[in-house]
């Protein structure tokens, strides 16, 4: 039987029916709910099939008139969420006929598809957290004993914080180099969005703390009904040298272990972050990046 297929601006969205859809699906993350897509996109769309049964959202940009679709920032990866036997050969042909440049992250569900699109692998590392505390340390590489025992000597304190601004300004302070992309504007709607998830008890923040009561390492974390996500952390220059964040998170997996849950590292590619996670025994669940362009030829060059 063919697929239904429709595109619908975000305003036609029956939100209701695309948030469940988000909720019962396990290739379902936080990024693809209404709510952060209207926080951190002007405008989206959202590819329809079977009546919500796989959805599909489309943030869209203009430039030179030419709509594209993008990744916004503060989202990791979006995709195909649902039933991935209806993602047909047709599926994909209705999405390059209606945005005829894209250049976005695909969910790590879609590993099959993947391949058919000749997207790009990209590294994300996570801990299932249905186990024992003892039983995530187990999987700890061995360099990680000399971290926390450096970490363990230092005096720090491991505190609790509802303190948005304090994880977001310091992030934004500390990456100002690199990630020059992220707009003063995409730092402000994500405070908004950020203060929204709070006040669903949504988010999580951490941070260690010397023995003078100087910040040394922090991290904020989003909450869905499937993971724990790892958006914002910063460790300063002090904080780098006594190993404050492999106490961090050594801290952070504790409290959180013997949850139905997996923890999110959100990342990454930079060989020193991959080299971090994988110390705790973190396993890759790579996503991945689709770059298409089907625009005519006499206009094609402009988004190269």
């Amino acid at each position: 039987m063919k697929s239904s297929i429709v595109i619908l601006p975000l305003e036609k969205i029956d939100y209701n029916k695309w948030n469940a859809c988000v909720a019962a699906n396990s290739n379902g993350l936080i990024y693809a709910y209404s709510y952060y897509l209207n926080a951190m996109s002007n405008k989206w769309f959202g590819v329809i099939i079977n009546d919500y049964e796989t959805i599909f959202p489309i943030p869209v940009k203009q430039k030179f008139s030419i709509q594209y679709a993008y990744t916004p920032a503060f989202t990791q990866q979006l995709g195909f969420i649902g039933n991935t036997k209806n993602i047909t050969n047709e599926v994909i042909k209705a999405i390059q006929n209606f945005i005829k440049y894209g250049s976005f992250n695909i969910n790590f569900f879609t590993t099959d598809i993947a391949e058919k699109l000749a997207a790009k692998p990209l590294n994300n590392f996570i801990i299932h957290l249905n186990n024992s505390f003892a039983s995530i340390q187990k999987k700890y590489k061995k360099t990680m004993a000399y971290s926390l025992s450096k970490a363990n000597k230092q005096h720090f304190s491991y505190l609790e914080s509802n303190n948005i601004k304090e994880a977001l300004l310091l992030y934004k302070a500390y990456n100002k180099n690199n990630l020059l992309h992220v707009t003063a504007t995409d730092y402000t709607n994500f405070h908004k969005l950020l203060l929204q998830l709070q006040s669903q008890e949504n988010i999580i923040i951490r941070k260690v703390v010397n023995k003078e009561n100087e910040l040394m390492s922090i991290a904020l974390l989003m909450k869905d009904n499937k993971r724990y996500y790892n958006i914002l952390n910063t460790t300063t220059e002090a904080g780098r040298k006594t190993e404050a964040n492999y106490f961090l998170y050594n801290k952070i997996l504790q409290e959180l272990s013997n949850q139905k849950m997996i923890f999110d590292f959100e990342g990454s590619d930079l060989l020193g972050v991959k080299k971090f996670y994988e110390k705790f025994g973190a396993i890759n669940q790579p996503y991945f990046l689709w770059h298409y362009n089907v625009l005519p030829k006499p206009i094609k060059w402009l988004k190269k």
